[in-house]
């Protein structure tokens, strides 16, 4: 299938697709006149790297799990996948002890009347 196609299908734009491409995480083939041919699990694949973006993982990471990344949502357990999502979670746990630092700070801020 063409870009279009796999961009309607995938509900993401051509210029995502090519930029995918750009960063090793989906492949494409050439016709004879240059333009981009996808296979059918390129879909699936879109799907996958898209479920990663979401959980906030790094274009990067993603393309050493996308081989854990097969046959449907979630991720197969492999040496890569365990520890990249307790990475991610680490992250995301010390994300939110920041904002609630935060939170905190701002709460304690008195407002004056002027």
């Amino acid at each position: 299938m063409r870009i279009g196609e796999l961009s309607q299908r995938t509900g993401g734009s051509a210029r995502m697709l090519r930029y995918y491409e750009q960063q090793g995480l989906l492949g494409s083939e050439r016709d004879g006149n240059g333009y981009r041919r996808y296979r059918p699990a390129a879909v699936e694949r879109v799907h996958r790297i898209r479920e990663l973006l979401d959980a906030g993982m790094t274009t990067e990471v993603i393309r050493t799990l996308l081989p854990c990344a097969q046959g449907g949502p979630g991720l197969l357990a492999c040496s890569r996948s365990v520890q990249a999502l307790d990475d991610q979670l680490a992250r995301v746990e010390e994300q939110m002890a920041e904002l609630r630092r935060k939170k905190e700070a701002l709460a304690r801020l008195e407002l004056r009347s002027a």
